[in-house]
Formats: structure tokens, C-alpha cells, sequence
């Protein structure tokens, strides 16, 4: 079977010649170009971002769901199935596995046979690592600026604080028992030792190990 995507996410693309009646033309002619039977579904998703994986497009998850073993799908730019290229290069692989092929008619042809598929692949991965190292990268940035703050993030709550709304806030018990921990520390006394002291049960040892470890660290790091 021979499919079409086509896709619009603004009016602005509409005014600008790029309607989907536009786009459905395009892919129709392409495929009446190329010797092949007349397109059996275009697949139209109207207002919908290219920031969306395809999968996840009312349409575009349609499409992804009917395409079996020989089928061919058209779509007249590579923008207008995929924005990220982390999605271009998950679905093209998938798409290749299934032995479906990819026509973008704005890269010449074939991105999952042989033609220019390796060229393609090869850009795309390149970009798409490029894409994981900057979403990690902001991620990193937009946690360190909520550590900063004092936003907790998950994950285990330090000893000596409570979460409220959000933020991490100083017990005040719990402050007072790590100084006298530290004391306690500088005087000599082991972990069990000190976890018997203060009262205690036998396992929290372990804690008050990690207490003295981390309030070490943030005493050379100051």
C-alpha cells in the first residue's frame, strides 16, 4: 500500500502555501511520478506542533498502526513528519526493521533503503546525539538551579531536613542531633558508639556514617 502523511501547525503555514491540500497534492504527484499505484490513504494531522513524536499525533499514530511489510509512505518535507531528530531517527528505524519504506520527497527519496539512506542515518544520529547531550545538559542546569534554591528533587531526604511545599526545610531535632553527632564524632567515638549515645537503634549507625561523611565534604568543599 502506498500511504501519505502531511501535517500543519499553523494558519501561518496554510497563508504561506504549505496547506495540507497543498501537501496531499505534492504526494500524490510524487507517487504517479514514480509509476505507482494511487496513494491509498494520506494521513493529515491539522494543528498539530512538529514537536510532537509521531507517534503520539491522532494521525501519525493511526498511520504507524495500519503499515505492514512493503508499504511506502510519502510525506512531501522532513519537517513535516519530524521536528526532533531523536523521533526522525527512532521512527525511521522502526520503519526500516518493518521493511517500510520512507519517501521525503525534500531528500531526494528513499531515507530507509539504500539510495541515501546511510547519508541520512548518519545525519541524523549525529544531530540526535547532539539533541540527548542538550536536553541533558538543560536538565542538569534547571536542577542545579532548583538545588540552589532548595527545591528537593526526590530522591532520599537529607538527614536534618523536612519537605515543605516543595522545598527542603532544617528539622529542627534532627539539626540539633547531627551537631551533637559531629561532637560526638570529634571526640573519637565510632558510629555505634555515638548511635548508642544519642539512643538510637543498632542500624542507624549506618546513618550517622552518612551525616559525618557528607558534613566532612561540605566542610573542605566551604
Amino acid at each position: 500500500m502506498i500511504y501519505g502523511y502531511i501535517r500543519v501547525s499553523t494558519q501561518h503555514q496554510v497563508d504561506n502555501g504549505d496547506s495540507l491540500e497543498v501537501q496531499a497534492n505534492k504526494v500524490r504527484a510524487y507517487a504517479l511520478s514514480q509509476g505507482w499505484n494511487s496513494v491509498h490513504e494520506v494521513f493529515s494531522d491539522e494543528a498539530v506542533s512538529g514537536s510532537v513524536p509521531v507517534g503520539m499525533r491522532p494521525e501519525g499514530r493511526k498511520m504507524l498502526s495500519v503499515l505492514q511489510e512493503g508499504d511506502i509512505v510519502i510525506c512531501s518535507k522532513l519537517d513535516r513528519l519530524f521536528r526532533s531528530s531523536l523521533d526522525a531517527l527512532q521512527t525511521a528505524a522502526k520503519l526500516k526493521e518493518m521493511k517500510v519504506s520512507l519517501y521525503l520527497m525534500d531528500l531526494g527519496g528513499d531515507v530507509t533503503g539504500n539510495g541515501i539512506a546511510h547519508l541520512f542515518f548518519t545525519m541524523v544520529s549525529a544531530f540526535a546525539q547532539f539533541e540527548r547531550e542538550r536536553i541533558a545538559e538543560r536538565i542538569r542546569d534547571v536542577k542545579s538551579g532548583q538545588k540552589d534554591k532548595g527545591r528537593y528533587l526526590g530522591g532520599i531526604i537529607p538527614y536534618g531536613y523536612t519537605v515543605e511545599d516543595g522545598q527542603l526545610v532544617p528539622d529542627v531535632e534532627q539539626q540539633k542531633k547531627k551537631k551533637l553527632i559531629m561532637k560526638l564524632h570529634k571526640q573519637g567515638l565510632s558510629s555505634r558508639a555515638i548511635a548508642t549515645h544519642i539512643g538510637e537503634h543498632d542500624g542507624f549507625y549506618r546513618t550517622i556514617s552518612r551525616i559525618i561523611k557528607r558534613e566532612l565534604e561540605c566542610s573542605k568543599s566551604g
